[in-house]
């Protein structure tokens, strides 16, 4: 389990690295987080649920313009990449 896990961090690892690029949208960025099962459920209830909140976020922040001050999508990415140096953190002391 905890090698799936590790390789469903890497695809979303990989997946905000292409956001980031603008290789990938905030939608699909948001559908492939919901979709790695096997992390979410290494980690547990807690991290599932602050993931899911910063996908709606997000998604949400990606209806707006750039020029939009309701959402910082730059902010959203930066506590993406927080909770994935958390996760990766817990799967390496879980596994």
């Amino acid at each position: 389990m905890s090698a799936t896990a590790m390789a469903q961090w890497q695809t979303l690892q990989a997946g905000l690295t292409q956001l980031r690029a603008g290789m990938l949208g905030a939608h699909s960025l948001s559908e492939l987080g919901r979709s790695q099962e096997a992390l979410l459920e290494s980690l547990g209830p807690r991290y599932r649920e602050v993931l899911l909140q910063l996908l709606d976020r997000l998604e949400s922040s990606a209806l707006f313009s750039e020029e939009s001050c309701s959402f910082s999508q730059q902010g959203l990415l930066d506590n993406l990449q927080v909770w994935l140096d958390k996760a990766h953190g817990q799967i390496h002391h879980t596994g």
